[in-house]
């Protein structure tokens, strides 16, 4: 089994054909899955939308009248996914975006590289030189101080937000009550990235074409706020995941003593 986690805010325009798509890519894998999606406090008919597609799709929705933060949603999405596995050393879950900037075709890469062993699977995204200057500025900074931060070797792009995980892994990551994730946005993605790869084995990556041009809303990033955050962020990024590696599972996985 397969979760896909889909976070969403005010995506009714989009989230409806890329929960089409979700399901054509697995039809065409010939794999089990389930979407599992986030309304973090929508004010548009996103709502709607989701109940239309849970009569025919295998999907759950979590809902927030108000919205929680991205990071927030995330860290549920996942938490709920490792609740109604019983089998995490088989069974994965995919985040991804409901407004296409990660594209539903790329699905069946992050599957086979879960399949062939990864624990692990990290999207890196291509800029686009057709993106705004700022923006393309601002997230290839992202990649550049984020990715020091969280410290994963072979992995240059930790903040694009798709990620695929064994769900043993990311289990060790939410093995305790109380909240995780302690920064948000893209520095969450590159936090999550460095979290895990500390119980990973084995890690792995995906390229693949970051599009902005399939949104129906304008985008949330605001370039330079977003490069004064990162940067202070990034402190918070690096200590989070040396936490991790302090923790006493992750030594004990060092020394090769869990399953």
């Amino acid at each position: 089994m397969i979760y896909v986690c889909i976070p969403s805010r005010d995506e009714a325009e989009t989230i409806g054909l890329v929960l089409w798509k979700v399901r054509r890519a697995f039809e065409a894998l010939g794999r089990e899955y389930h979407v599992l999606v986030g309304n973090d406090g929508s004010s548009d008919h996103t709502a709607e939308v989701l109940a239309t597609y849970a009569e025919v799709l295998p999907l759950t929705i979590r809902a927030d009248r108000t919205a929680q933060g991205y990071a927030a949603t995330v860290e549920a999405l996942l938490r709920q996914a490792l609740e109604l596995s019983d089998r995490h050393k088989r069974d994965g879950a995919i985040l991804m975006h409901g407004d296409f900037a990660h594209g539903p075709e790329f699905l069946g890469d992050f599957a086979k590289k879960l399949d062939s062993g990864a624990d692990l699977v990290v999207g890196e995204g291509a800029i686009d030189p057709k993106w705004e200057r700022p923006y393309r500025w601002t997230r290839r900074w992202s990649k550049y101080l984020l990715g020091r931060s969280a410290g994963v070797d072979g992995v240059r792009d930790p903040t694009s937000g798709y990620i695929g995980f064994r769900l043993a892994a990311l289990k060790s990551v939410f093995n305790r009550p109380d909240r995780v994730l302690l920064s948000d946005g893209w520095a969450a993605n590159a936090e999550l990235v460095g979290r895990t790869a500390v119980h990973a084995r084995q890690i792995d990556t995906v390229s693949f074409p970051e599009r902005h041009d399939l949104k129906a809303r304008a985008t949330r990033v605001d370039p330079w706020p977003t490069a004064r955050d990162l940067w202070r962020s990034s402190s918070v990024v690096r200590k989070a995941v040396a936490a991790e590696r302090s923790a006493p599972r992750a030594k004990r996985r060092e020394k090769g003593q869990d399953a």
